[in-house]
């Protein structure tokens, strides 16, 4: 079509704008989504595994994130270990690389079951500045050859998770869905509680500023 419109002596300019938004429309809504995973299941899994990528799958459960998200973590972008409370700062993986430094879904705050078990791990592993070589094509290869875990994909943990909590509200748990957003690593549509990169920005405490940013209200039901 851009060619015919050329040929003719018009402007095809407003045809590839209109062309290029089909296709970021088209890419944000996957036509195929990922077989959501049970926690039971990853746990299970995940148990038999060496250090790095037992923590790996668990971070990537109780954080709602992609596999490449968690795979890429250094040990500085935890701000804060303990048993009963981690703080992930996002901003240098490559999703966050790309992203504005002040969204409030920066940070993520870790609570809750399996929390004491990540930070023994963490804790033994350190320091590290890629959390697991274990890359998402490899870890799809793996899982296609293990019965246990033979029709996921490494996108199937955050779906799993995210599963998870929508069917907790739905049973009347009251999370705020901007919260879920927030987690999610999502764009904020606004509403009750949301909050903009301006506001974010001013926060100079880092651990205070993810405490205030609630995910972990989210990560205990995890």
């Amino acid at each position: 079509m851009s060619a015919t419109f050329g040929a003719l002596g018009l402007d095809n300019a407003p045809l590839r704008s209109l062309a290029s938004a089909l296709r970021n429309a088209g890419a944000a809504v996957p036509l195929r989504q990922a077989k959501p995973m049970e926690k039971d299941t990853l746990l299970k899994w995940a148990r038999q595994q060496q250090p790095d990528v037992m923590l790996a799958a668990l971070l990537a459960w109780k954080t709602a994130s992609r596999w490449a998200e968690v795979a890429a973590l250094a040990a500085s972008q935890f701000l804060l270990i303990s048993p009963a409370e981690i703080i992930v700062d996002w901003m240098q993986t490559p999703k966050g690389r790309r992203a504005d430094p002040f969204k409030a879904s920066r940070f993520t705050v870790v609570k809750g079951p399996l929390t004491a078990e990540i930070a023994t791990l963490l804790q033994s592993l350190i320091p590290f500045n890629n959390l697991t070589t274990i890359s998402t094509t490899k870890l799809d290869e793996l899982w296609g050859r293990s019965n246990l875990m033979r029709g996921y994909t490494a996108h199937s943990v955050k779906r799993g998770a995210m599963t998870r909590i929508f069917q907790l509200m739905g049973r009347g748990v009251p999370i705020p869905p901007h919260l879920v957003e927030r987690l999610a690593k999502h764009k904020e549509q606004g509403g009750p509680g949301a909050l903009s990169g301006v506001t974010v920005r001013y926060g100079a405490d880092p651990v205070a500023m993810a405490r205030a940013l609630e995910t972990g209200k989210v990560t205990i039901y995890l």
